[in-house]
């Protein structure tokens, strides 16, 4: 019964099927950050009348937050690589749990529409399959400012006549906290400041956003921001940065294929730990003209991993550095210390030959070049089905990985540019390949 309920399920789901043993080689263009792309698209609230945003990666969660937006009253415009928010008719105050359940994201709203509008209504967004986010240090930091927090059957409430300016320690560095703090101090009323805050580049393209806006923000990048509110924000017209994720996979891809691949519109600056541990590897990473230019240069080297905030090894590119390590020689150790469960992809590698020990937080890759064997997985969330294309690459014979709408959430049209990179890779809709009773 649950083996055809599954199958019922995937029936009409799209799947990516490839055929793995392809050397990746000439130039991709790395679409716009979704980390920055979403509260970047929240921050239209904050100010009246048409914002225009740039470089907008074509990404399902970005469509999840302009539809968002859309249901508090917005109107939406969408192009190519452009979105329009015009916030003059915002008449709902409300993230409801259809919207928020598919994206945690959408609590971003939370900040911006009590700064402005004087209260909200957002759906608590519950756990998450890497493991639970809650969300109480964006609580308790809009408490601080002055805001009357309840919570009613799944949803919190937020009102204040006017926020406060008021001094924010979190415990632990947050990123969707900070952004929500940043942008309902950027209407309170006197100086917010927040200690351990977030360090990403997201973090510092916000603050670059607001005060084009008309804020005041001073510190973003490091662990001490102060933001001067003011009475009004304007709306303006912003181009966004591009992913470091995106980036980071495209390069893990590069090594592990043996390939020779510039990726066009990146900053290294933004992946330098990522460079680090790849150039351990054995690959070759320069900066060029058009942005970076990555060169698999044979056998990969084995690999350690420790994931810790900003800067240093980001947890999004965690499972793409496991697939890496199934095609070095010897044992690498990977230790995932940001979320307690996100090795969901280690069960999938070993369908395909991968040999890995988890203990906790830690695994251990005993690496084997060559013997990953292509076989049917099924993705998990949007980094581990990152994880399994990698794999996939350089896997002997087929792969089809299932649920592929998580890699949508993430990335813009991957298997178009893999494949204009050589990889042999397609999408298809329809029945999953047949598969035994015992699976």
């Amino acid at each position: 019964m649950v083996a055809n309920t599954r199958t019922n399920l995937e029936l009409n789901m799209d799947r990516m099927i490839i055929r793995g043993g392809n050397r990746l080689e000439g130039a991709v263009t790395i679409s716009g950050a979704k980390n920055a792309a979403l509260p970047l698209v929240a921050a239209s609230l904050l100010a009246q009348g048409e914002t225009t945003w740039h470089n907008v990666p074509g990404l399902g969660d970005v469509r999840t937050m302009a539809k968002l937006l859309e249901v508090l009253g917005a109107k939406i415009e969408e192009g190519d690589r452009v979105l329009k928010v015009d916030t003059s008719n915002i008449d709902t105050f409300e993230a409801p749990y259809r919207l928020v359940k598919t994206m945690r994201a959408s609590v971003l709203v939370l900040g911006p529409l009590v700064a402005r509008y004087g209260r909200a209504r957002v759906s608590l967004p519950g756990g998450c399959a890497i493991g639970a986010r809650p969300i109480d240090m964006h609580l308790r930091g809009l408490e601080a400012m002055g805001a009357e927090i309840s919570l009613d059957k799944g949803y919190v409430t937020a009102r204040a006549n006017r926020l406060r300016g008021a001094k924010i320690v979190f415990r632990q560095p947050t990123v969707g906290g900070t952004e929500n703090l940043m942008m309902a101090a950027a209407l309170a009323e006197g100086r917010t400041t927040i200690e351990n805050a977030a360090r990403e580049p997201e973090i510092e393209e916000l603050a670059r956003v607001l005060n084009k806006m008309g804020a005041n923000v001073e510190g973003a990048g490091t662990a001490y921001i102060s933001i001067e509110g003011v009475q009004e924000l304007h709306p303006i017209e912003h181009a966004i940065i591009p992913d470091r994720i995106e980036t980071g996979t495209f390069m893990v891809a590069a090594a592990m294929t043996g390939g020779d691949v510039v990726l066009e519109n990146c900053l290294l600056e933004h992946n330098s730990a990522v460079v680090t541990k790849l150039e351990g590897t054995g690959a070759k990473v320069e900066a060029v003209e058009q942005g970076l230019r990555v060169q698999g240069t044979g056998q990969l080297h084995t690999v350690d991993i420790t994931t810790q905030p900003y800067p240093g090894f980001p947890t999004d590119m965690q499972a793409q550095f496991m697939a890496l390590a199934t095609q070095a020689v010897g044992d690498s150790v990977i230790t995932e210390s940001i979320f307690e469960n996100r090795f969901m992809h280690v069960s999938e590698l070993a369908r395909m030959g991968a040999q890995i020990v988890v203990n906790g937080r830690v695994a251990v890759i005993r690496g084997r070049p060559g013997t990953l064997q292509g076989t049917t997985v099924m993705a998990t969330d949007l980094r581990a089905s990152a994880c399994l294309v990698l794999a996939a690459l350089v896997a002997e014979n087929t792969t089809e990985i299932l649920r592929v709408y998580h890699l949508d959430r993430g990335y813009d049209q991957l298997e178009v540019k893999m494949r204009r990179l050589g990889a042999d890779i397609e999408r298809v809709s329809g029945p999953p390949f047949p598969t035994t009773n015992a699976e």
